[in-house]
């Protein structure tokens, strides 16, 4: 797997999401946050029982598309951090008020020049080995129907790889996984 600690703090940002994102006081009243066991689970919540914030730490959403030619997938090489240099699918956070669908396309065009359509629903993965949140990745397959293909946005290089030759660094486990599990399913 991938070494996320190429040009940024990465051991830094990981133990700041290992503690609550660095909250420290309520939003709302500025009031110190404690743990409190809610729910099964250690929360943060406001000391002051007249305010009563509670900080849930959900994962932040993520949609890509899978873009298979020729028997090739296309992968991106990452241009930031984390994992500058290593390969992963085109993918990335989605934006407010954005639908899942709609994150894909864009981020698909953003990173490779690519025109898609969406062809169907592929899978959900979570993750937690990106050292600045946890992601629920949202997959889906799709078609090219325009563009030029080239490295834009996020993408030091675009590429499409056989199955059978897919570079040793790929950037997270859920895109492993993604990519173990299209070709069992299409493949095998």
């Amino acid at each position: 797997m991938a070494d996320h600690h190429n040009n940024f703090d990465a051991i830094k940002l990981t133990k700041r999401k290992n503690a609550h994102n660095g909250y420290r006081f309520c939003p709302f009243c500025k009031t110190e946050l404690i743990e409190a066991k809610l729910d099964g689970m250690t929360r943060l919540k406001c000391a002051d029982s007249a305010c009563d914030f509670i900080y849930y730490q959900n994962p932040v959403p993520a949609a890509g598309a899978i873009l298979v030619e020729e028997g090739k997938i296309l992968l991106v090489k990452r241009a930031h951090p984390p994992a500058i240099g290593d390969w992963c699918i085109p993918a990335g956070y989605m934006e407010w008020n954005e639908h899942p669908e709609e994150t894909a396309i864009r981020e698909l065009k953003e990173e490779t020049g690519l025109d898609i359509k969406l062809t169907g629903f592929f899978e959900v993965y979570s993750g937690d080995d990106d050292p600045r949140s946890n992601a629920v990745l949202i997959l889906y397959l799709a078609d090219r129907v325009g563009g030029k293909l080239e490295a834009m946005d996020d993408a030091l290089e675009v590429a499409y790889f056989g199955f059978n030759k897919l570079p040793d660094n790929i950037a997270f486990e859920a895109h492993i996984k993604a990519l173990d599990d299209y070709k069992t399913r299409f493949l095998s």
